[in-house]
């Protein structure tokens, strides 16, 4: 009985002490995100990210970015050009490539998913962002 409850003790300590770090990364990624997201994207999809309705689309409560994940971060990564919906709008306009690095693009991600309804525990790391090619 004395070693079950050892090594659930083991177990639970390892098993939160993970939780807890992939939290506080998580955190610290949204911290800067945020930031980024102020100086680059703030101007097309707004404060509370909202977009404009016709011409940038909205990342509140979004189902593209939530839904395309990988398509969401190859848009920061590259830009993006074409029709997409979100939401159940279509969106025809044009998103440069606004030049930054892997970590700030998964930082982005990390604010822009975690916030405005949007909610994401699986948090988007540099290399996942590394991985995404044109």
């Amino acid at each position: 009985m004395k070693i079950c409850f050892t090594l659930g003790l083991g177990f639970l300590s390892s098993f939160l002490i993970s939780v807890y770090g992939q939290n506080k990364e998580l955190i610290e990624s949204i911290k800067k995100g945020k930031d980024i997201y102020q100086d680059f994207c703030i101007t097309c999809h707004m404060g509370n990210g909202e977009g404009l309705t016709g011409s940038f689309p909205p990342l509140a409560k979004s189902d593209y970015l939530i839904n395309n994940r990988a398509k969401s971060i190859k848009a920061i990564k590259y830009g993006l050009q074409g029709e997409i919906i979100v939401n159940g709008k279509t969106y025809n306009s044009i998103m440069a490539n606004l030049g930054l690095a892997d970590d700030e693009i998964a930082d982005i991600m990390n604010y822009i998913t975690n916030s405005w309804g949007n909610k994401n525990d699986d948090i988007v790391t540099e290399k996942e962002v590394s991985e995404i090619k044109k």
